[in-house]
C-alpha cells in the first residue's frame, strides 16, 4: 500500500441536531435501541450530501487507480463511502466502528450523572479511560485495540491505497497509533477542534510506519 486516507464521514442527522434531536432528557430509548438507532438509522443531512460530492472529487484526484475502500458499520460511514466513490465496492469492518457508548448511548450528561454516578468523574476528567456502562468500550481500551489492529492488517497487506470511512472517536485512536502519539493529546486537542465531517487524513507508508502527509477539508 501506498497511502491511507482517513476519512471523517459526512454530516449526518446527529452531527447538525446534536442540542435537538436524539438526546432528549429522559432519554425514550432503551440503551441496545439507542445504540442500533445510532449503527442502523442515522443517515445524513443535505449538507452531508454535498460533503460527498466534494470527497469525490477530492478523492479522485488524492488516490490511485482501483484504491481500497474499508467502511465501519455504521450507516453514515457506509452511505459517505457510497456516495464518495460511486461503483467502487467496499468492505464493512467493525475495527473502524465509532466508540460503542454502551448503555450510555444518547443520554445527556445531566441522565448519565443520575442514572451511573459512579462513572461521573472518568466521564469528566479522564474521558479517554472512561468505559460506558452496558458494555461500552473506553478510547484508550477498546477503541484503540481495533485501531491497532486495522494498522497493523494495513502493514500486511498488498501495496495499494486504502481510503477508510470512520469517525470522530475512532479517528483519535487511529491517529495515535499512526502518528505515534498519546491519546491523552489528541483528546486534548480534539476539545478545542474536532476532525471535521468529510475531512481528509492522508499518510504515506514507509520503512514499516505510517507518516502524515496533510490534511483536505471540504468547503461545504
Amino acid at each position: 500500500m501506498k497511502m491511507l486516507f482517513l476519512v471523517r464521514h459526512a454530516e449526518s442527522v446527529e452531527n447538525a441536531t446534536k442540542c435537538t434531536g436524539f438526546y432528549d432528557n429522559p432519554r425514550p430509548w432503551t440503551g441496545p435501541a439507542a445504540h442500533a438507532l445510532s449503527r442502523d438509522v442515522v443517515g445524513l443531512t443535505p449538507r452531508g450530501f454535498l460533503q460527498c460530492l466534494w470527497l469525490r472529487r477530492t478523492l479522485r484526484e488524492l488516490t490511485g487507480p482501483d484504491p481500497a475502500v474499508r467502511t465501519s458499520e455504521y450507516r453514515r460511514a457506509r452511505d459517505t463511502a457510497a456516495l464518495a466513490l460511486p461503483g467502487t465496492p467496499y468492505e464493512v469492518t467493525a475495527l473502524l466502528n465509532e466508540q460503542h457508548y454502551g448503555a450510555a448511548t444518547y443520554m445527556t450528561r445531566q441522565e448519565l450523572y443520575a442514572t451511573y454516578p459512579e462513572g461521573r468523574e472518568d466521564r469528566q476528567i479522564r474521558k479517554h479511560l472512561w468505559t460506558p456502562p452496558g458494555g461500552g468500550e473506553s478510547l484508550a481500551g477498546g477503541v484503540l485495540r481495533r485501531a491497532t489492529a486495522f494498522v497493523d492488517g494495513l502493514l500486511t497487506a498488498p501495496k495499494r491505497d486504502v481510503v477508510a470511512f470512520t469517525h470522530h472517536t475512532a479517528i483519535l485512536a487511529l491517529r495515535a497509533v499512526l502518528e505515534r502519539r498519546p491519546v491523552t493529546e489528541l483528546v486534548d486537542e480534539a476539545r478545542a477542534r474536532k476532525t471535521p465531517n468529510a475531512a481528509i487524513l492522508a499518510y504515506e507508508q514507509a520503512g514499516g510506519l505510517f507518516h502524515a502527509r496533510g490534511t483536505a477539508r471540504p468547503d461545504c
